[in-house]
């Protein structure tokens, strides 16, 4: 775990620092966010490989199409689930309802309903660039924190996730007006994604359902919730308000027993790879 932590923080914020800083690049560039993202693979290939040497027959790498279809459907769909339900909680919460039409400006001359379908295909196509911190945080050090305690693996893994990111609050990836609060709240909000994206994991045993779960979530959830609350509130209010109908969904799969590991994830641990090296 030492070794996986240390890989996974040191490199990627060293990154950042001189990405930014010396080299000048935006936090929006891929030269910047690429290297950044895939830190925790990098981190969770070397730990498998060469300092337990347990190989990698548990980190759901098979794409398995057919059996987790299911999975797939739900990782892609629920991130635009999600913005109808945040943008119905900031309505009953006060805020303005923001028109449909407001989707028509997202893409410069490309109606909106156009523009969501171009945002559902590219999260297809985009999906594994995600795999690079979910093959390092869900997929290696979820299971491996605390084992058999599934809410306090969450839990932690969704806390050390999302500090690994406050550096991004510094580049101008995101603003807030009071950085405390700010990173308090978006702590909240990947506590709560972690219980999603473990609960995909647990299910499918398959770190691309994850991976499209992610890529939605960023691409969709965040975009188009920014652009149609965004000048109605600000970063950390429409945090909270989009944190209300995710905090549902987590307290629903509580509630209901749904995080324990299903066939597809006890058949991916059930081979473990080699015997960890002592």
């Amino acid at each position: 775990m030492a070794v996986f932590l240390a890989i996974a923080f040191v490199p990627a914020w060293a990154w950042l620092a001189t990405g930014h800083l010396l080299l000048g690049l935006s936090a929006l560039d891929p030269l910047l966010q690429l290297p950044f993202a895939f830190a925790p693979a990098v981190a969770a290939l070397i730990a498998r490989r060469w300092v337990t040497g347990e190989g990698f027959a548990d980190a759901g790498l098979a794409p398995r199409l057919r059996e987790s279809r299911s999975w797939y459907l739900i990782a892609w769909a629920g991130p635009f689930v999600l913005v109808a339900a945040t943008v119905l909680t900031a309505v009953v919460l006060g805020v303005e309802a923001p028109a449909l039409s407001e989707l028509d400006g997202l893409a410069s001359g490309v109606p909106g309903w156009i523009t969501l379908l171009i945002l559902a295909v590219a999260v297809l196509l985009l999906a594994p660039l995600y795999g690079g911190e979910e093959f390092g945080w869900t997929g290696y050090l979820r299971p491996r924190l605390f084992p058999g305690r599934t809410h306090l693996s969450i839990l932690t893994t969704g806390l050390i996730w999302a500090v690994w990111h406050f550096p991004l609050a510094f580049v101008g990836y995101i603003e807030f007006d009071d950085i405390g609060f700010g990173l308090a709240s978006w702590t909240v909000s990947f506590v709560l994604q972690e219980y999603v994206l473990a609960w995909l994991w647990l299910r499918s045993g398959n770190i691309w359902v994850v991976s499209l779960a992610h890529c939605g979530n960023n691409m969709v959830l965040s975009l188009l919730t920014a652009h149609l609350l965004d000048a109605r509130t600000g970063t950390a209010e429409l945090m909270w308000i989009s944190i209300v109908p995710l905090a549902a969904v987590v307290g629903w799969l509580v509630a209901t027993g749904r995080l324990e590991a299903g066939p597809a994830a006890q058949r991916a641990a059930g081979g473990r790879g080699r015997p960890a090296r002592r």
